[in-house]
């Protein structure tokens, strides 16, 4: 199916876009579907709402799904697409472009998108602005929300701008805790619970669409259960840096003489492997205190300074960052604390400490020498 989307693309469209009912003079007035006698672009309307709809739930959302290049900090968007919807779940519009990432697309064989294809399609600051129009106002849902927010908060960082997003809605969350009856958490799982066909996959456009059918059954079950929606808030980023594209262990590919920057695509995610700390774990982190050279750090949710800085400061100062959170734990780092995440769970599980990311900040700029000096085989808990 994506040989047969990439047959009718055209990549120097800027973007396509399906106006709100109405707004086009030159379109045929919409049919009617219900009492609001709305429509909406290619997905049925909604049984009406039901009572007592929860005053606390937001008034707008925007479903969106990217196509990337890849999974690392330093990946590109190559697609774009945003499904607006109103507090109850009815489309209102959608919205599609691609995107040149001034680099190698990566896997073709998952989103179908060549270079020649890409060639012509705008940069992102071409679209930032219209993106942003989309997303203003809005609840970001998205599919495993994080990586797509990280990737849109990345790409405004590049360009000098800020994203338009406070808090955003992962649907795997919201379906968990629905407690719908899924086999994993893949969205054709999701998509197969509430009857939605799925065209293209890996298309950003019609995952987007899915998605937005899926949502809204699913917030109207959420309203009617009377469920508290698990809201995150968005950090945006104030500080990043891109992981170097080439040479090295774990770069995840290496530069080829293929003119601008092209890439060999060797793994899709490689891990992130961080040195242990060469000094013993001095223990948990005292409120008032000061950090010391050992301690066991762990961070969780967004961060106005991009995670993979926070980390490396954070080694350089001589702390140990955790991948995860235990009884050895000093301190996590986060700046919602009230998160359903794992490491906030098990933090308050351990009783370990919790600092946001300004007050971490501030501590890193004075951290207490370790008591024993550096030991040869990487510090120990």
């Amino acid at each position: 199916m994506l040989e047969d989307r990439a047959a009718h693309l055209n990549p120097r469209q800027v973007a396509q876009q399906e106006p709100l009912p109405g707004t086009d003079p030159a379109a045929p007035p919409p049919p009617a579907s219900g009492p609001a006698g709305t429509a909406d672009p290619g997905i049925p309307a909604p049984a009406a709402p039901p009572d007592g709809w929860p005053a606390d739930y937001p008034e707008a959302y925007a479903v969106v799904d990217v196509e990337t290049t890849g999974l690392r900090s330093d990946d590109r968007i190559v697609s774009a697409a945003v499904f607006r919807l109103d507090a109850r779940g009815a489309v209102e519009d959608s919205w599609y472009t691609l995107v040149n990432p001034q680099r190698d697309p990566g896997p073709v064989w998952i989103h179908g998108l060549t270079r020649e294809m890409l060639a012509d399609a705008p940069l992102f600051p071409q679209v930032a602005e219209e993106f942003a129009a989309r997303l203003e106002g809005r609840v970001l849902v998205a599919h495993n929300a994080v990586f797509d927010w990280m990737m849109i908060a990345r790409e405004y960082a590049r360009a000098g701008l800020t994203a338009p997003v406070r808090h955003r809605l992962c649907t795997i969350a919201l379906a968990r805790q629905l407690r719908l009856p899924l086999p994993n958490a893949r969205l054709t799982s999701l998509a197969a619970h509430f009857g939605v066909a799925q065209r293209r996959a890996h298309d950003a456009e019609d995952d987007a669409r899915v998605l937005a059918e899926v949502f809204r059954p699913s917030l109207r079950q959420a309203a009617e259960a009377g469920a508290r929606l698990p809201l995150l808030a968005c950090q945006p980023l104030t500080e990043w840096a891109d992981a170097p594209a080439a040479g090295g262990s774990g770069a995840g590919g290496t530069r080829s003489p293929g003119g601008h920057g092209a890439y060999q695509w060797r793994t899709w995610r490689p891990n992130r492997r961080l040195p242990p700390s060469p000094y013993p774990n001095p223990g948990r982190y005292v409120r008032g205190g000061r950090l010391k050279q050992g301690m066991r750090v762990a961070f969780s949710g967004d961060t106005s300074v991009d995670r993979s800085l926070l980390e490396d400061r954070a080694v350089e100062a001589g702390l140990h960052v955790a991948a995860s959170v235990s009884r050895y734990t000093s301190l996590l780092v986060t700046n919602d604390p009230q998160a359903p995440t794992s490491k906030v769970t098990r933090a308050a599980a351990h009783g370990t400490p919790v600092l946001d990311e300004a007050a971490f900040l501030h501590l890193m700029r004075d951290v207490e020498p370790a008591d024993a000096p550096p030991q040869g085989d990487g510090g120990a808990g």
